[in-house]
C-alpha cells in the first residue's frame, strides 16, 4: 500500500502542471528519488525521423542526442511498445553504453493509446536492480507520466498555434499596407524572423533565368553580397522551384558550403513563393539549431509564404504601374519625368562617393525636315530605332530618356569626361551608319556632354552646360559630339 500511495503522489505531481519542461523535470525527479535510480532520462519520439531524442536527463548519462527505433534497450522498448529490462547490461547485446557505472537498465515506453510518445530510460549501478514489483510500478507510473506529457504537449501546441495565428494575422495586416517593393521585402524578412524565431530570413526573386537576393534580415553572418545573383536551378532553393514544393534540410553538416548563405546554418527551409500560379521566387529560412523545422512549422510557414507572395505580386504590379508613368509611350524608353528624378539621385551618389557622372544631351539633326519629307509615321519609327540604338549601346547602369520631341538625355554614372565623350561619339557613329528602313539618306545626331563637378554641381548647371555643348555641335555643322565648354574656354569636339 505504501508503494501505491507513493505512486499516487507521484502521479498527482506530474499531472499538476501543463508546462512541458516542468513535467519532464517532475518525471525524472520522481523516478530518481522514489525508485532510487542513479541515471534516468526521457527520450521523446521524433515522428519525422522516427528517432528518439534525449529531452531531459539526470545523472551521468553521455549517450548521443538521437537513437533510431530498434537500437539499444531504449529503442527496442519504443519499437516493441513494451518495457524492456536488462538485469545485466554486460551480457545484453542490445545495450548501448551511456554511463560506465550502469549495470542494469529498464526502458519503459511512454504511450497514449497505441501511440509511442517516448521512453523513460532508467539505469542503475546495481545488477538486477529492478524487481517485478518495481517494474510494474514504473510501468503504471509511465502511464500517468504519458498522460501528463501528452497534456503538456497539446497545451504547448495550442499556445504555439495561437501565437502563430496571431503572427500570421499581423503579417497579413502589415503586408496589405506596404506597396513599395523594397520596403515590403524588408518588412517580410523582419516580421517572419521575429514572429517565428527564425535566425535569418532571405527573399530571392526570379529575374529572367536567375534568382536575385532582394532582401535578408537576421543575426547570422552573411557570406553573400546584397543583391547577389544565383542560378535558379542550384542549391536547395533550386529544388524548391523545380518541384514547386517546400524543401527542408534539418542537418546541413553534409551540405556543400557554396550553397549555404550563412556559415552558422544548421537547419534551413526553402519555400517557393507562388501567387495565382506564378512562381515569384523563394523564401529561405535559416537557423543555428539542428532539427529546427517540424511538419506543423512547415504548414504554417507555407501559409505565411502565400501571404507574402500575394503582397509581393501586388507591390510588383504597383511598381509596374508606377514605372509606366515614367515610360515614353512612343519609344518605350524613360521620359523626362524620370530623368528629373534620376539626375538628382545620380548627383547625390556622385557627391557621396566622390565619383564623376555625366549628362549627354542628344538631338536628331534636321528631324523636322525628315518628317516633312517622309511623313510622321516614318519619323516616329526613326525615333523608336534611335532609342533602341541608345539602349543597346549603353551600360545597364546608364539611363537614356526621351527629353522631348527629337531630343534625348543620357545619364552616365561613375564616369569621367574622356569616357563620356567616347560614349557620345560611339552613339553618333552607330546612328550615322544605321540603315533606317524607308529613309534613303543618313540620319545623324549631335550631342553635348557635361561632367560633374567640372561643368556644374547641380541639375540646372549640368543640363545648361550639356545644352551649350549640344548648341556648339549644331553650330559646328551637326553630326558631332562636343564636350561642354568650361567657363572662359571653347567647346571641345570629338
Amino acid at each position: 500500500m505504501q508503494k501505491i500511495a507513493i505512486l499516487y503522489d507521484a502521479s498527482q505531481a506530474v499531472l499538476s502542471t501543463l508546462d512541458l519542461d516542468e513535467v519532464l523535470r517532475q518525471i525524472l525527479l520522481i523516478a530518481r528519488d522514489y525508485f532510487h535510480l542513479q541515471n534516468v532520462a526521457i527520450l521523446l519520439l521524433d515522428k519525422d525521423t522516427q528517432e528518439l531524442v534525449v529531452k531531459k536527463q539526470l545523472g551521468e548519462l553521455s549517450a548521443g542526442p538521437r537513437l533510431p527505433l530498434g537500437k539499444g534497450i531504449t529503442g527496442t522498448a519504443a519499437q516493441q511498445k513494451r518495457p524492456i529490462y536488462s538485469p545485466d547490461v554486460s551480457k545484453d547485446l542490445r545495450y548501448v553504453c551511456s554511463a560506465e557505472s550502469t549495470r542494469s537498465e529498464l526502458a519503459v515506453p511512454l504511450m497514449v493509446r497505441e501511440e509511442v510518445l517516448g521512453v523513460l530510460d532508467c539505469q542503475s549501478e546495481k545488477l538486477d536492480h529492478f524487481d517485478a514489483e518495481t517494474i510494474d510500478l514504473l510501468t503504471l507510473f509511465s502511464t500517468q507520466a504519458s498522460m501528463a506529457l501528452q497534456n503538456a504537449r497539446l497545451h504547448a501546441l495550442e499556445r504555439r498555434r495561437a501565437r502563430q495565428l496571431e503572427a500570421i494575422n499581423t503579417i497579413a495586416q502589415q503586408m496589405t499596407v506596404v506597396l513599395e517593393l523594397k520596403e515590403l521585402l524588408g518588412k517580410v524578412c523582419s516580421l517572419i524572423g521575429k514572429s517565428f524565431e527564425i535566425d535569418h530570413v532571405s527573399v530571392l526573386l526570379k529575374e529572367e533565368e536567375e534568382l536575385a537576393l532582394r532582401a535578408h534580415n537576421g543575426n547570422l553572418g552573411a557570406r553573400i553580397p546584397q543583391n547577389g545573383r544565383f542560378p535558379a536551378g542550384a542549391g536547395l532553393w533550386g529544388s524548391a522551384l523545380l518541384r514547386g514544393k517546400t524543401m527542408v534540410e534539418n542537418d546541413t553538416d553534409s551540405t556543400r558550403d557554396d550553397t549555404l548563405f550563412f556559415a552558422e546554418t544548421r537547419s534551413r527551409m526553402c519555400i517557393p513563393m507562388i501567387s495565382f500560379g506564378q512562381t515569384l521566387g523563394v523564401l529561405i529560412l535559416d537557423t543555428e539549431r539542428a532539427d529546427a523545422f517540424s511538419a506543423s512549422d512547415q504548414r504554417t510557414l507555407e501559409s505565411v509564404a502565400d501571404i507574402c507572395a500575394n503582397a509581393i505580386q501586388n507591390a510588383q504590379h504597383v511598381e509596374r504601374v508606377r514605372q509606366l508613368a515614367y515610360i515614353d509611350g512612343l519609344t518605350g524608353i524613360f521620359n523626362r519625368r524620370f530623368f528629373e528624378l534620376r539626375i538628382i539621385e545620380e548627383l547625390e551618389r556622385a557627391r557621396r562617393f566622390n565619383s564623376g557622372m555625366a549628362v549627354i544631351m542628344v538631338d536628331i539633326d534636321q528631324f523636322k525636315r525628315l518628317n516633312d519629307e517622309f511623313g510622321h509615321l516614318l519619323g516616329d519609327e526613326v525615333l523608336r530605332q534611335v532609342s533602341s540604338i541608345f539602349s543597346q549601346h549603353l551600360r545597364k547602369i546608364d539611363v537614356v530618356c526621351r527629353y522631348g520631341g527629337e531630343e534625348f538625355a543620357i545619364l552616365l554614372s561613375q564616369t569621367n569626361s574622356e569616357y563620356a565623350l567616347r560614349v557620345a561619339e560611339k552613339l553618333r557613329r552607330v546612328v550615322e551608319n544605321w540603315q533606317f528602313p524607308g529613309v534613303p539618306r543618313s540620319v545623324t545626331i549631335s550631342a553635348g556632354t557635361a561632367i560633374f563637378p567640372d561643368h556644374g554641381e547641380n541639375r540646372d548647371e549640368l543640363v545648361k552646360a550639356a545644352d551649350a555643348g549640344l548648341y556648339a555641335a549644331k553650330q559646328a555643322g551637326r553630326n558631332r559630339a562636343v564636350i561642354a565648354p568650361l567657363l572662359g574656354k571653347s567647346a571641345v569636339g570629338s
